[in-house]
């Protein structure tokens, strides 16, 4: 499983990683960088847009795009039975419509939803210069991911936040991301699986991302048909409808944890659409 996951056919055609284990997070990263395609390519990317599908809970399916443009700016439509919702971030100011929910206009996201897009606009993830964004990694050491040998490392975000990454030890790049934050208020524990690395513009990227509570057999999957790097997307895709002048501040990038897939209320009828891919 494992092994499809990561669709060796595109990380094949990268030589392998030497034999020797690195023994820090540092250099786990640099691997990992490395491994994707380099800073310059990764940097060279200044917007994305994501198309595919969203498979929940009872086998429904919906239609997602999530664009991203730098810098941290992100925009995730979710659309099923003729219905789409939007949920956006412009740099400042977070806004969702839920037309599922009898809304048309758009408005404001809560607080944990404020919390959890603006990390999902950092279109490069948080542990691509983690310490310039105010975060601390830590190298665990080795642990099994579906009875393979996996790098962990431990992510604390500003706000103190932790994530555990676990890296593949041939090529450095994550293939799980476990997750503990607060939710209105009370824990969670969440798990998520990622591969089908293809490349986008000289960078390979992950296509496929499972999400849910850990160590729940009920998860759901984004699978992406078509990533395209450096699409024309101007600002106002990312604004408010009907917004005007300055917008209250939002929390810094480097404070907030993305809100994924298992982190979001239902409406009545379905779920509510990812958030991006989970941290690159």
């Amino acid at each position: 499983m494992r092994r499809v996951m990561l669709a060796v056919a595109g990380l094949l055609l990268l030589a392998p990683a030497p034999v020797a284990r690195a023994q820090t997070a540092d250099e786990i990263v640099a691997r990992y960088v490395k491994t994707i395609g380099g800073m310059e390519r990764l940097q060279a990317i200044k917007s994305l847009r994501r198309t595919g599908k969203y498979t929940g809970g009872g086998g429904f399916e919906a239609v997602v795009v999530d664009e991203n443009r730098r810098p941290g700016m992100v925009r995730s439509e979710f659309s099923l039975q003729g219905m789409t919702g939007v949920y956006a971030y412009d740099g400042r100011t977070g806004w969702k419509i839920e037309p599922w929910n009898g809304k048309k206009d758009a408005e404001a996201l809560g607080e944990d939803e404020l919390r959890g897009i603006v990390e999902d606009s950092d279109i490069d993830g948080p542990l691509i210069n983690y310490k310039e964004k105010g975060h601390r990694l830590e190298y665990m050491g080795l642990e099994p991911v579906e009875g393979t040998d996996a790098h962990k490392l431990k992510l604390t975000l500003k706000n103190g936040d932790v994530s555990h990454y676990f890296m593949d030890t041939d090529y450095f790049v994550p293939i799980k991301i476990e997750r503990k934050r607060m939710i209105r208020g009370a824990e969670r524990e969440s798990e998520t699986t990622l591969g089908d690395y293809k490349e986008v513009a000289g960078v390979y990227l992950p296509h496929f991302y499972e999400s849910g509570q850990k160590g729940s057999p009920n998860k759901s999957q984004v699978s992406y048909a078509k990533i395209e790097a450096n699409v024309a997307l101007d600002e106002s895709r990312f604004r408010k409808p009907g917004a005007t002048g300055e917008s209250p501040t939002a929390p810094d990038a480097s404070e907030t944890q993305p809100k994924k897939p298992e982190d979001q209320k239902p409406p009545a009828e379905g779920p509510k659409p990812p958030a991006n891919k989970p941290e690159n």
